[in-house]
Order: C-alpha cells, then sequence, then structure tokens
C-alpha cells in the first residue's frame, strides 16, 4: 500500500510538471506577450519597457523557473484583462463553478440511472436502440455545439429558459446540461453494460426462478452489484463535468 501510494505520488508530481509547462508554452503560443497585453498603439519603447518589468526579455528557461516559484507560492499573477490578481478572480467564481459542477452531475445521475436501467430491460429493442443512440451523440457532439442548439431552441424558438446570466434556478437548467452531457453518455452505457452483465449471474436466474419481479429483481439485487463501477466512473468524471462547466460558463456568460 505505501508503494502504491508513494507511485500514485510521484506520478501526480509528474502529471502536475507537465500541465505547468504546457500551461507556461500556451502564453507565449500568441506572441510576444508584452505586445499582446498592451494596446495595440503602444509606442515600442513603452512595449520594451513593460518586456524589462515584466521579465519577458529573459530565456524561456529563467521564465518558467520564476512562473513555477510564484506558482508555488500561490501567485498567479496579474490578469490585464479583469484589472486584479488571477487567483482572487480564481476564488470569486469558484463558488459557482462548483454549484454548476454539481448541478450537471445531478442532472446526469437524474438522467442515466432511468435511461441505462431501460436499456438493460429492453435490449435489442427500440427503447434500447434509442438510448445507445443517444449515448453515441453524447460523447461525439462538442459541448459549445449543443450548447448553441439548447439556445436557438430552448431560449429563442420556445423561450422557455434563459440563455445567459445566473438569475434563478431557470438560468441553471441548460447549462449543467451541457456540463453534464457526457458524463451523462459514459455513465449510461456504464450501467447498461454492468445491468446486462449481472442479469446473466446465476443469483439473479434464482431469483427469476423462485418467481420474484423482475422490477424487485432488478432494483434489489442487479442494481446494486452494477452500480459498483459507476460508483467509481462518477468519481473520475469530476474532471470532465469540470471541463464541461467551463464551457458552459462562457458560452452561457454564466455567471
Amino acid at each position: 500500500m505505501g508503494k502504491y501510494i508513494a507511485r500514485r505520488a510521484v506520478q501526480g508530481v509528474v502529471v502536475l510538471f507537465g500541465v505547468s509547462i504546457l500551461v507556461f508554452l500556451l502564453m507565449h503560443l500568441a506572441g510576444d506577450p508584452a505586445a499582446v497585453l498592451l494596446p495595440l498603439d503602444t509606442p515600442p519603447e513603452q512595449i520594451e519597457a513593460f518586456r524589462q518589468e515584466m521579465g519577458f526579455d529573459r530565456p524561456l528557461p529563467i521564465q518558467y523557473i520564476h512562473f513555477l516559484s510564484r506558482a508555488v507560492r500561490g501567485d498567479f499573477g496579474y490578469s490585464y484583462h479583469y484589472r486584479t490578481d488571477a487567483m482572487q478572480i480564481v476564488l470569486e467564481r469558484m463558488p459557482a463553478t462548483l454549484k454548476l459542477t454539481f448541478a450537471a452531475l445531478f442532472v446526469a445521475l437524474a438522467v442515466a440511472i432511468p435511461a441505462g436501467i431501460l436499456a438493460a430491460l429492453r435490449q435489442g429493442r427500440i427503447p434500447d436502440l434509442i438510448v445507445r443512440m443517444s449515448v453515441l451523440l453524447g460523447q461525439a457532439v462538442p459541448g459549445f455545439w449543443l450548447a448553441l442548439m439548447l439556445m436557438l431552441l430552448f431560449g429563442v424558438k420556445l423561450q422557455w429558459l434563459p440563455v445567459s446570466g445566473s438569475e434563478g434556478w431557470q438560468s441553471l437548467i441548460l447549462p449543467a446540461i451541457v456540463a453534464g452531457s457526457f458524463s451523462m453518455a459514459t455513465i449510461t452505457r456504464l450501467l447498461r453494460s454492468n445491468l446486462l452483465e449481472t442479469f446473466g449471474q446465476n443469483y439473479i436466474q434464482t431469483a427469476r426462478g423462485k418467481g420474484l419481479p423482475e422490477h424487485t429483481i432488478t432494483t434489489r439485487h442487479a442494481l446494486k452489484n452494477a452500480a459498483i463501477p459507476v460508483l467509481t466512473v462518477i468519481g473520475l468524471q469530476m474532471g470532465w463535468l469540470l471541463g464541461g462547466a467551463v464551457i458552459s460558463e462562457v458560452v452561457f456568460a454564466y455567471p
């Protein structure tokens, strides 16, 4: 157990190190950071002075070391877009992001569990085919495209739900659906597969031989065992939910 924890800890450090390098390089892909941050009509001498002040004239390895040392101390720099510290912006937006993430998880489970059970009970029939096609679409459709389609349908055409802002629980519905769409499809597919495997076990056949109702067999016996891998996947899906929340926040201007 100790070796496993140590190995996972080392892997986590390596991943964080790689992510820090990727984030640092992304900031320089757009060109000279000084020219990007300053207005277009800024004189060259002011750009050069700003470049020296911010350390952009130093070699990239030196800049990365400085960036990493500040990140370790919790200093993520200054946001010139919002005119304040970047960490302050993150802390201010974090409650809304977590609210959206857990709302997306609720929506994903509320749809995935009944859909997975229905598809398993109606294997090979029309309900199963509809669920399987929906799962494929849920995993293939880009989040931003789904967001735009939902905005057009429920916000513009039907005018049932708001398409931006964070006023009331209604403004949380569409962003939560978009953020949880991929996890919804993943959990549905996994639950269906696990239920079908569980239905083939001997104790399920014994329960059916005793004449137990199908809903009792499903809810009291099959679902308990089939849900164990699903619970593990739910924890792993939190990363996807956070990523979907970011897309939803941008498209729906939430919060």
